[in-house]
């Protein structure tokens, strides 16, 4: 349920129960990024405010409002992550921001891994979808339509590990020897390892579950597949599985059916049974809630990716199949990301690639992602007249194979195009 937000001024964005209110000119505050950042930036500025003017003739526009972070942000303040970024987006709710390179150096960890939990974004979310002309490995790429929902708060990345050799990790092998010895001997080198926490928890698994079926139920989805490697660790990825299928049954009832019930039909009536079950559940339209081994998935969405739907997993689990799902429609360049709080309603949409430090300044790189983050960001906003006139000209501008130099390396009788240039024949083609 999203919780209401007092509104101060007539341009927030503001949420009542489950419906957000967007103004007819809605502050959104966006990050420009680093390396290639601010070239990806303007480009999709370019191309979301054609078709906002297009889609609504002048009668809805954005303001947009530059918050820092990453070097620009180092080099204005001082601080890599201000505090007034923070408190900006937490007013406005719903930002946009370009890739940020995380400072080298000991203990300064990853800036959108900080934004995310500043903001509590606990769902990373990461649709997959080719579009005709893009580069592929795939003899069929079209088959490819997945949304990922990662879990974006816990797991590794949590950020609990303690240098080899360090006062702290020999604290906890101490501990770990004192109180809890059949641990301490499954560690093979205690003296020269390493060692770091896995917090996954009933309470963050049932969150990211919920919004994934959520999403699903009304995206008239068929599959929301749980995605986890319970099998080696029991309570933490096996936890997950156990209590996505717990909150399956119990919140959605009804409108789904889980293959923990088929196997307790299977066990008491027999497969046969269980088989009727399942397709009474699938022809009646009933959201149907499996789960995989990780490892199981990433062979599974490469041979048979009709089997795969809506997935949802652990953060590190996430982190590794979103970037190799991209892979499958045309690498990161064409992946587009959001961070989202569905309880808040929260939200900053964001391009998924890294800076490309060497394309800085040089127009050359795709800003596909950010582009299509932005068309993700329209579409939550309800602005979906928007939304489509972008797909449309992108769609259109692929298939004509005018495309930048990551795509133009890759195909044949191609034209190569600037960022601004690759922009522009969106725009004309909407």
């Amino acid at each position: 349920m999203i919780k209401q937000h007092p509104a101060d001024s007539d341009q927030v964005i503001r949420f009542s129960k489950d419906k957000i209110h967007v103004p007819v000119q809605p502050v959104i505050p966006y990050i420009e990024g680093d390396g290639c950042g601010p070239d990806l930036w303007q480009a999709a500025r370019q191309v979301v405010d054609a078709a906002v003017a297009l889609a609504y003739q002048g009668g809805r526009t954005f303001i947009w409002k530059e918050v820092y972070a990453g070097q620009k942000a180092f080099d204005l303040t001082g601080s890599w992550l201000p505090e007034e970024t923070i408190q900006t987006f937490r007013k406005y709710h719903v930002g946009l921001k370009g890739p940020l390179n995380t400072p080298v150096g000991e203990g300064i960890r990853s800036l959108n891994v900080a934004l995310r939990k500043e903001l509590d974004l606990f769902t990373c979310l990461r649709p997959v979808k080719y579009y005709p002309g893009a580069p592929s490995p795939l003899r069929e790429p079209e088959q490819v339509d997945i949304v990922l929902f990662r879990e974006n708060t816990e797991d590794v990345y949590a950020g609990m590990e303690f240098d080899c050799g360090s006062p702290e990790a020999g604290k906890l092998l101490t501990f770990l020897n004192i109180t809890f010895p059949e641990i301490h001997a499954k560690i093979r080198f205690p003296d020269s390892s390493a060692l770091g926490i896995k917090p996954i928890s009933r309470d963050g698994s049932e969150r990211i579950v919920r919004a994934a079926i959520d999403w699903a139920l009304h995206n008239h989805r068929k599959t929301v597949t749980i995605i986890h490697k319970g099998n080696i660790m029991k309570f933490t990825e096996g936890g997950f599985m156990k209590w996505g299928y717990a909150l399956a049954e119990k919140e959605f009832g009804g409108s789904v059916y889980t293959m923990r019930q088929w196997n307790r039909t299977a066990l008491k009536s027999g497969e046969e049974t269980a088989n009727q079950e399942l397709e009474k559940a699938k022809h009646t339209g009933k959201l149907i809630i499996k789960d995989m081994i990780v490892d199981a998935a990433f062979e599974r969405a490469i041979t048979h990716p009709l089997d795969m739907d809506v997935l949802v997993t652990t953060n590190l689990n996430g982190d590794y199949l979103s970037d190799a799902l991209a892979a499958l429609v045309g690498g990161l360049g064409i992946a587009p990301g959001a961070n989202i709080n569905f309880n808040t309603g929260d939200a900053i949409f964001e391009a998924v690639h890294g800076t490309a430090p060497g394309l800085a300044g040089k127009n050359a790189a795709n800003p596909c992602s950010l582009i299509l983050s932005a068309v993700l960001m329209l579409r939550y906003l309800g602005w979906n007249e928007a939304a489509d006139l972008i797909e449309n000209g992108l769609q259109k501008t692929l298939a004509s194979r005018n495309v930048t130099a990551d795509f133009f390396e890759r195909m044949e009788n191609a034209t190569l195009q600037s960022t601004s240039d690759f922009a522009n024949q969106i725009i004309q083609r909407m």
